[in-house]
């Protein structure tokens, strides 16, 4: 069985039942992240000043990577976090997991996501990073990224850690170590707000570094101002080997290079379509890393692409039946028993 090793924004997360109303007079584009100052968390926080939060450790890639933990696959977190309660905080539940933590701390405040739920189940982030955004490479443990990923094992990151210098210097530093040690790299797109903001670093990324992509359909076609699911497969393959394209309610589409019997009639690539089961959301937070966690898992223990396909999408559809973006220990070993 392969490891994981992942780089992420250790954040705790607030989460507010919220309406349409409610971000309308926050000024708030529905399901986006959102990066904010303090002060903005403040305004937000008056604003739900008479409902309790409920608080959650998060963090896109850290909801994945303690996924991984908890469905058995030898899993690696870093990050930076604060030297405060909320550091305390992730540290238990790190340790909860079973996860090997490479988590380091700074005297900074540990970062935070106020999430707004609203009744569709769509989520709006609004996210100070505090120390994540001080992670840099001298946070990098190479000597063990270049154990857990050695022979074919998997570093993984997201499109959220493109928002400082330091966090991409750390991740172009773990690309080559990983190249170097002959591991595979794996890259969630992340967010639409992402795109906009860094397309041409991300086509730079998934020309020239990048092994297997995870993005929704509205990201995919930002990074190639394209909608047909065809030509975004076609252009996602001429840079990497394999891609998940997460449809909604359809599914999603897993797309793999081949020149084989059972590839597309082009002789291209070999395209499977996942359906999704038929359920009601009760929050969307957290699909996104579950797919991952679960795609991960599938590529972890040496199943197909289509295996993997169906895993990830059977626990981003199980975790969207939950409140939050992520199983507790029990939850999450029921769900491992039905995969």
């Amino acid at each position: 069985m392969s490891a994981v090793f992942g780089i992420g924004n250790p954040l705790i997360d607030v989460v507010f039942r919220a309406t349409e109303k409610d971000l309308e007079s926050l000024a708030l584009d529905k399901g986006i992240m959102h990066l904010v100052s303090r002060e903005r968390q403040s305004e937000i926080l008056h604003h739900f000043r008479e409902q309790e939060p409920q608080l959650r450790p998060g963090g896109s890639a850290p909801n994945t990577l303690l996924a991984l933990a908890g469905l058995g696959i030898p899993a690696v977190i870093c990050g930076k976090i604060g030297n405060d309660q909320f550091g305390m905080t992730y540290d238990n539940q790190v340790s909860a997991y079973g996860i090997t933590s490479r988590l380091v701390r700074g005297e900074g405040a540990t970062g935070s996501s106020i999430i707004l739920v609203t009744p569709d189940g769509e989520r709006t982030m609004n996210t100070h990073l505090g120390m994540c955004q001080e992670f840099g490479v001298d946070d990098l443990d190479e000597p063990l990224l270049r154990t857990s990923v050695a022979g074919g094992g998997f570093f993984y990151f997201t499109g959220y850690m493109w928002d400082t210098e330091s966090q991409k210097k750390a991740i172009r530093r773990a690309i080559e170590v990983t190249r170097q040690a002959g591991g595979r790299v794996v890259f969630d797109v992340a967010d639409p707000f992402a795109v906009e903001r860094y397309r041409t670093d991300f086509l730079e990324l998934l020309r020239n570094d990048v092994d297997v992509v995870f993005a929704n359909r509205r990201e995919a076609s930002l990074l190639f101002d394209e909608s047909r699911e065809e030509e975004l497969i076609r252009h996602l393959l001429e840079m990497v080997s394999l891609c998940a394209i997460k449809t909604g309610k359809e599914g999603s589409l897993v797309a793999q290079r081949a020149a084989s019997p059972g590839a597309h009639p082009s002789g291209e690539y070999l395209l499977e379509r996942i359906p999704a089961r038929p359920i009601t959301p009760r929050d969307t937070t957290g699909a996104g890393d579950m797919y991952a966690a679960g795609f991960l898992a599938g590529l972890a223990r040496g199943e197909t692409p289509r295996k993997c396909g169906e895993i990830a999408g059977f626990l981003a559809e199980e975790i969207i039946q939950h409140v939050g973006a992520q199983f507790d220990i029990a939850d999450l070993r029921d769900v491992s028993s039905r995969l």
